[in-house]
């Protein structure tokens, strides 16, 4: 079933309760301009009505609940993290504030998960991070299994309790540390396997013991005090920045992949072959000026012909043709039609007449009288019915028409038809007697 645009307008305007403006564009992803109110959403003809509604329900969410707040500047998270988590809180507060929602919720995540939108099917979901799990956990958790350890669920339930868009970054700092510090370890690892598989032609296994013990100390004292900008840890990022500013390798930062996936998914069901529509405002007019009267109208159309009939006659003379009357053949034309024209004419007014008498009878009424009928009364011995009747029949209705011929460009096709049908209504009013005005 094809997408109505403008049904998912309503449908965003009155989730959000209030006159949004609501533009549906070829654009990669939704966005909702704060200031002037505009709900900006892509053209995903490829999406079923259920994941349509789901992306609109979410994206309004984010115009009911999420503040227009600089706060890149403020918190040393990734964006991608604060997103994972701001998700999960407005979907919560449109569920909460919409409970009809949570079956559309549901069953568009149901078929997200079942189109594998989080490219999830060939992976072991317990290797991914947490912040990925997370992600999974909120979107479609109730399709497949999750496991948290005791800390992981501890962060869970904040992302889960998160009421304010403070409560959110709060979280997303916790969700944030907790994935650095478990991709700090697996790279240890990783660097420790390596460095064990050349340890016998590079260096000795004594020296990689004191590598080890070493980094370990260093990662002790770094407890106890500041990160620096410069020693790997996460910078700030300037106002409008989506990546975070990281010395060194950026490797050692962690990822929400899911959410790449999912991002990436949703570009694909914005339609190719779709065409975009363009918004544009009624401006204000003067209705005195733009609408021209019918005298000026037609006024302009005789000038016209008159005009290149002048110019024919003077084309003639100068070539010593004789003049011809440009409009000879429409005027037979015309007279021709008139004439074929008469029937039809006739079968409406016959038409009329049946009618009209079939009315006025319908209607008619015969009351007796208090006066005696002479030519009666001697039959008085075997019928009592001796007074005069009077049969009255009411007068016919009063009939007005109104004819309004478009005279738009549109009408260029079928302009000659429908004069036709004009001509013909006109004449059967003559026939008929029904007075009418013509304004030209």
């Amino acid at each position: 079933m094809p997408i109505r645009h403008e049904i998912k307008s309503q449908l965003a305007k009155l989730l959000a309760t209030e006159d949004l403006v609501v533009e549906h564009k070829k654009v990669s992803t939704a966005c909702f301009n704060v200031h002037t109110r505009v709900l900006t959403l892509p053209l995903w003809e490829k999406a079923s009505n259920t994941v349509y509604d789901l992306l609109v329900g979410h994206e309004v969410g984010h115009a009911l609940f999420t503040p227009d707040e600089d706060w890149l500047n403020n918190v040393k998270v990734p964006p991608q993290f604060v997103n994972v988590v701001e998700d999960a809180r407005v979907e919560k507060l449109m569920k909460r504030k919409y409970a009809g929602l949570a079956k559309t919720f549901f069953n568009g995540y149901k078929e997200l998960n079942e189109d594998d939108f989080f490219q999830i099917s060939d992976d072991d979901i317990s290797t991914f991070n947490l912040a990925d799990r997370v992600n999974l956990f909120f979107k479609v958790g109730n399709f497949i299994t999750l496991d948290f350890k005791p800390e992981e669920q501890e962060i869970v339930n904040l992302i889960s309790a998160s009421e304010t868009f403070a409560d959110v970054l709060v979280a997303a700092e916790e969700l944030y540390k907790y994935c650095k510090k478990e991709k700090e370890q697996e790279q240890k690892v990783a660097d420790f396997d390596s460095h064990e598989q050349q340890g016998d032609s590079q260096s000795p296994a004594s020296e990689i013991v004191k590598t080890n013990e070493s980094s370990s100390e260093q990662e002790g004292e770094n407890e106890n005090s500041q990160p620096k900008e410069d020693d790997g840890s996460y910078g700030g990022t300037a106002q409008g920045d989506q990546t975070p500013v990281k010395s060194g390798d950026n490797d050692s930062e962690p990822e929400v992949r899911t959410a790449d996936s999912l991002e990436e998914k949703i570009r694909d069901l914005v339609g190719n072959d779709s065409y975009e529509n363009t918004y544009v405002e009624v401006p204000q007019l003067n209705l005195n000026s733009v609408i021209g009267k019918n005298s000026e109208v037609h006024k302009e159309i005789d000038g016209s012909f008159t005009q290149q009939q002048n110019q024919h006659n003077a084309w003639a003379k100068d070539k010593e043709f004789t003049p011809t009357n440009l409009y000879k053949e429409s005027d037979l034309e015309y007279k021709k039609f008139k004439t074929s024209a008469q029937k039809e004419v006739n079968y409406l007014v016959k038409e009329f007449e049946c009618r009209k008498a079939a009315d006025q009878y319908a209607r008619a009424t015969t009351s007796r009288t208090g006066v005696l009928d002479t030519a009666r009364l001697h039959t008085y011995k075997y019928n009592k019915d001796l007074f005069k009747k009077v049969s009255v029949i009411p007068d016919g209705k009063n009939h007005g028409l109104v004819f309004v011929l478009d005279w738009s460009g549109s009408m260029a096709d079928v302009m000659i038809d429908t004069c036709k049908q004009l001509f013909n209504l006109i004449w059967f009013c003559k026939k008929v007697s029904i007075p009418f005005e013509q304004k030209f």
